[in-house]
């Protein structure tokens, strides 16, 4: 019985586990999708014509997460450093709270001030973030997530979606560079990792 037991309860954990992977895979399969195509890819023609796939973590649930969302309504628009000499006004939204790797993080996450306005994006949130793993396994100027604006208190993170800015492609992009704040201790061995171009 208790074998029995077991048993369903290692398909019924698999099954989650298939379910959650789908997601990671329908993004990683969006996000090569877009590379390919001459109207969204930040790679060069030349570059894009032999592009087959970006390199990415293995799926790991553990990267996928609950956190806490604290609003901050009364921050004042600030403009955020970028590579470039551009400097693009965002504001910060909100603060997030959670537990990854057994350390407790906080980050924070911004809305474009630009992007507000239209009604595409006016929802949109953003994520930058940099790790140990920077400049190493992963993109040398951090990473981004994409987020929207939160109905509940409570927010999904997941890392296995956390992608390179377009600066990490080719040149002439003006990418925002995460604040400081927004480091995390925790190597992050999650998302697209760094790319090795040709």
């Amino acid at each position: 019985m208790r074998f029995l037991s077991l048993l369903i309860f290692l398909l019924l954990s698999g099954s989650v586990l298939a379910q959650q992977d789908s997601v990671v895979v329908a993004f990683q399969e969006g996000i090569n999708a877009e590379f390919k195509d001459a109207a969204t890819s930040p790679l060069t023609e030349k570059v894009r014509k032999s592009f087959k796939s970006l390199d990415f973590f293995p799926f790991d649930p553990s990267f996928r997460l609950k956190a806490e969302f604290l609003r901050t309504p009364h921050e004042v628009p600030f403009a955020m450093p970028t590579t470039s000499e551009k400097k693009k006004m965002f504001v910060k939204y909100g603060e997030l709270y959670f537990t990854l790797k057994g350390e407790e993080f906080k980050l924070n996450v911004y809305q474009s001030l630009a992007l507000s306005k239209t009604e595409e994006y006016k929802d949109y949130l953003f994520l930058p973030f940099t790790d140990p793993t920077n400049g190493l396994s992963t993109y040398a100027g951090g990473r981004y997530l994409d987020l929207t604006i939160p109905e509940t208190k409570v927010v999904e993170l997941d890392f296995n979606k956390a992608y390179n800015p377009y600066c990490a492609y080719s040149g002439g992009y003006s990418c925002p560079i995460p604040p400081a704040e927004n480091h995390l201790a925790v190597p992050v061995t999650a998302g697209v990792k760094k790319y090795a171009k040709h």
